[in-house]
């Protein structure tokens, strides 16, 4: 296994698993903590919460969820490492789809509570609140679900691929009667000062 294949599918592995506990924490904590407060408090800790979350940090995680992927996929190209390009490319069809929930769903309701205006000059948080709270949290977990699901089958690609490289170095390394018996006699590589003579 390259560098580069390796460093790839780890950062999209890494990628992945940030934002799957990402969005496993806002369903987990942030959520049912805010369904317990007054719809004015919600609305306000929402509204912020997706203006302060658009930073370097987050947008690298969360876009390099499919960009590290298709990048890993594409170093993986070719017969010699089809097995682990199999599990990336199940891993960059989920996540395609996580992406996709939170670009298609979860970030128009966004919008929409943003457009809504200043918690205290709503008129009817109540409403305001029921349009947007329910479905955000559905397709919230759904993003979650997803984004684990591709992470495990990242950990797979990085075992297949663990697994194909230590096998290719076994296959690769000769014995000592094998090296003479390729032309090459004389000291064995890896055996300093051991000499090997037929």
């Amino acid at each position: 296994m390259t560098a580069a294949r390796l460093i790839a599918l780890v950062l999209a592995t890494l990628a992945t698993g940030l934002i799957a506990g990402l969005f496993y924490g806002y369903a987990n904590s942030v959520m049912p903590a805010l369904n317990r407060t007054d719809d004015r408090t919600m609305i306000d800790v929402m509204q912020k919460i997706n203006v302060v979350i658009i930073n370097p940090v987050f947008m690298i995680g969360f876009l390099g969820t499919v960009g590290f992927s298709i990048l890993a996929a594409a170093l993986h190209l070719g017969k010699d490492q089809r097995s682990t390009l199999i599990w990336i490319g199940i891993a960059l069809a989920i996540n395609v789809i996580a992406f996709a929930v939170t670009s298609g769903l979860n970030v128009p309701l966004n919008n929409q509570l943003a457009a809504a205006g200043d918690p205290s000059r709503i008129a009817d948080l109540a409403a305001v609140r029921a349009d947007f709270e329910a479905v955000w949290v559905r397709w919230n977990i759904v993003r979650a679900v997803l984004h684990t699901l591709a992470f495990l089958v990242l950990c797979g690609a990085l075992f297949v691929a663990g697994t194909q490289h230590g096998k290719a170095n076994a296959a690769g390394a000769a014995t000592p009667d094998q090296y003479v018996a390729q032309g090459h006699p004389g000291q064995f590589p890896g055996q300093p000062g051991v000499a090997v003579y037929r």
